[in-house]
């Protein structure tokens, strides 16, 4: 695994390039990213190219031995660029602009954008495309982030008709797919329909469904045009794109398609921060991160591309953007690195080299303060890079458990939630940090993915799912746990004619015939557990596997089929995936809530995420006596232990 830093020559010094390339190479750094916001030095007007300083600080970077990861900077389209075409930026749900000044000021649908971003892509891979020292390519950076993969301009809505038409057969065919029956909706052509924004009140769910759809369609199509010019003018580069956590406007599975490398943006303490964790855990891991965000993303992102991924930024102490923004505890950086080299990453890189004094990202930790002296994370980073080159993982170990995650599955149910804590996110994350918990490592796949090779498969929920897919789980040798709200809706957004769960009722004879959304503290308890936030009430003939105090059934079973007719909590999916596991062949290694464990290879990593030491022979049988190659059975907050398995 290489280490990276995400480097910005524009905005230092000249002077201070070599020295900082000598720096970075004595660190164990040996890839540097550049040039993701740099169009304005780039061409600081339109067709006049200034590439002196980029020649120049390429040619220094790799006179130290260090590899680049150019990006492509259409990120920031330069002010000159925005006054020539004002109409290309986004405009939000409330219809509001989103001006120039910041960044990701620009929307995917907007033609003449479009060409901008191609034209600008070509003469960068056209000038450094054989550059030796080039050793890959980063589209764009962070599609989406700041809620920009759906614009709802004039662009938009005239892309957006030209998709409807091309997917709808005739108007007459949308209207009945979309039900506009309903308070009189319906359209006589295309060129009437707009965009499902500033409606009195909700707007039609099928519409907004096929709008996610459409604007996830133009990320894919922005991010191939730039793939498809830097494959011809850089062949035998990877090409690569920096996802972000907890984001799902777009299908990171179609985008990743185009690419070599999936790539995601490592935040640990900012992700606790901003999502849906309870405050508890915000304060009980708010030096460390939760102990499967991280682990989450990378096996995601393993999943988009093949099994190739990079960590393209990794925090390296506080960052600036969170609600609140604590120092990682030490020992941190070095845990997320090897947490990262454990999942099978090719790369981590750290955000950024030196802390910028200027600017909206001030106050965002890099590896060196704003006055060249190493922080905290540069510390880390030397030592760490020594052990990696000590470790030399063998590869990937066989993953027997698959968790298969749909980003449609995330548009149905942010479209109509029916309760404001039903979030298909947050039920696929308490499902796989439930499987860690157990001690198991973790395939997170497409819904389309071949999943024969597994011996366990968990899907959250697909509520809208084909027979084919239904076929294809049911012939599976091996058990399948199938979440709330499988089957609940056609493609075209209503609900099935014969009742949810749809089509799984050929394998699995069971009808969802009411459900609810239960508001926090409305709980159904059962032996051991309770539910909350949503219930499904079930007529089958069936007997139930699992049922709540009261006798209604939540879990039933036919063949290798489970489902899971409610929202469950942790001690429900221990006992569920245990049951399963059981029924796999599969040995479980129930972990306390601090512990994870991971395997690459013959190695066996273990880290520990809480404030207290851990004794690893409590949990792990034989951990005293293990020759360990890092660490050992005392594992202390932000430790790591790495052993062999032979």
């Amino acid at each position: 695994m290489h280490l990276g830093v995400c480097y910005y020559p524009e905005h230092w010094p000249e002077d201070w390039w070599a020295d900082d390339a000598r720096r970075m190479a004595e660190m164990g750094i040996s890839r540097v990213r550049i040039g993701e916001f740099a169009w304005s030095r780039i061409e600081p007007e339109p067709g006049r190219f200034d590439w002196g300083w980029l020649d120049r600080a390429i040619d220094t970077l790799a006179r130290h031995g260090l590899d680049v990861i150019l990006c492509t900077p259409t990120a920031t389209p330069p002010k000159w660029l925005v006054d020539a075409m004002p109409d290309m930026i986004a405009l939000d749900v409330a219809g509001q602009p989103r001006r120039f000044g910041s960044r990701r000021h620009y929307c995917f649908s907007h033609r003449g954008y479009r060409r901008e971003a191609a034209r600008i892509t070509a003469e960068i891979a056209e000038r450094y495309g054989a550059h030796p020292a080039v050793i890959a390519w980063q589209t764009d950076n962070e599609y989406g982030c700041h809620d920009t993969a759906l614009s709802y301009s004039a662009a938009a809505a005239t892309e957006f008709r030209h998709w409807l038409a091309r997917h709808h057969t005739d108007i007459d065919t949308l209207n009945r797919a979309w039900g506009n029956v309903f308070w009189s909706m319906e359209y006589r052509s295309f060129a009437e329909i707009g965009l499902p924004n500033l409606t009195v009140t909700e707007p039609n769910p099928a519409h907004v469904l096929d709008f996610q759809r459409f604007a996830s369609d133009e990320v894919v199509a922005f991010n191939r045009a730039q793939v498809e010019i830097l494959r011809a003018r850089s062949p035998g580069r990877d090409i690569v794109h920096n996802f972000m956590g907890f984001f799902t406007q777009f299908d990171h599975h179609a985008v990743s398609r185009d690419l070599d490398v999936a790539g995601w943006d490592s935040y640990p303490l900012g992700f606790l921060e901003q999502f849906w964790f309870p405050v508890a855990d915000k304060l009980r891991y708010a030096r460390t991160g939760h102990p499967d965000i991280a682990a989450f993303h990378h096996d995601l992102y393993r999943g988009c591309s093949n099994g190739r991924w990079w960590v393209m930024e990794q925090q390296p102490g506080p960052v600036n953007w969170a609600g609140f923004n604590p120092a990682p505890l030490p020992g941190m950086v070095r845990l997320w690195t090897l947490e990262a080299m454990a999942h099978g990453a090719e790369l981590v890189s750290y955000f950024r080299w030196r802390q910028a004094p200027f600017g909206q990202e001030q106050m965002h930790t890099g590896l060196l303060r704003p006055n060249c002296s190493d922080d905290v994370g540069a510390q880390e980073v030397g030592g760490v890079a020594a052990e990696i080159a000590r470790l030399a993982t063998a590869g990937a170990a066989p993953q027997p458990v698959a968790l298969v995650f749909s980003y449609a599955a995330d548009w149905v149910f942010g479209t109509q939630p029916q309760g404001r804590s039903v979030r298909y996110l947050e039920l696929a994350f308490a499902m796989y940090s439930a499987l860690r918990q157990l001690g198991f490592d973790i395939d997170i796949v497409a819904p389309d993915a071949d999943l024969s090779g597994y011996a366990l498969v968990v899907v959250p929920s697909l509520p809208m799912i084909d027979a084919a897919t239904v076929d294809r789980l049911a012939a599976l040798a091996c058990p399948v746990l199938l979440g709330p709200r499988t089957g609940s809706k056609t493609a075209d957004f209503a609900i099935p004619a014969i009742l949810p769960p749809g089509p799984l009722q050929a394998h699995l004879p069971l009808r969802i015939v009411r459900v609810e959304s239960l508001r926090d503290g409305l709980v159904h308890p059962g032996d051991g557990f309770v539910v909350s936030r949503w219930l499904e009430h079930v007529e089958t003939a069936l007997p139930a596997e699992i049922s709540l105090d009261d006798g209604r059934g939540i879990v039933f079973a036919k063949g290798n089929l489970r489902y899971l007719a409610a929202w469950p909590d942790a001690a429900l999916l221990a006992r569920l995936f245990t049951t399963m596991a059981a029924d796999a062949g599969l040995a479980v290694t129930p972990l306390p809530a601090d512990l994870r464990l991971r395997r690459a290879g013959d190695r066996v990593f273990a880290f520990n995420f809480g404030p207290d030491p851990i004794d690893l022979g409590l949990w792990l049988p034989g951990a005293a006596a293990r020759d360990y190659l890092l660490g050992g059975a005392d594992l202390p907050p932000a430790g790591v232990s790495v052993w062999t398995t032979q």
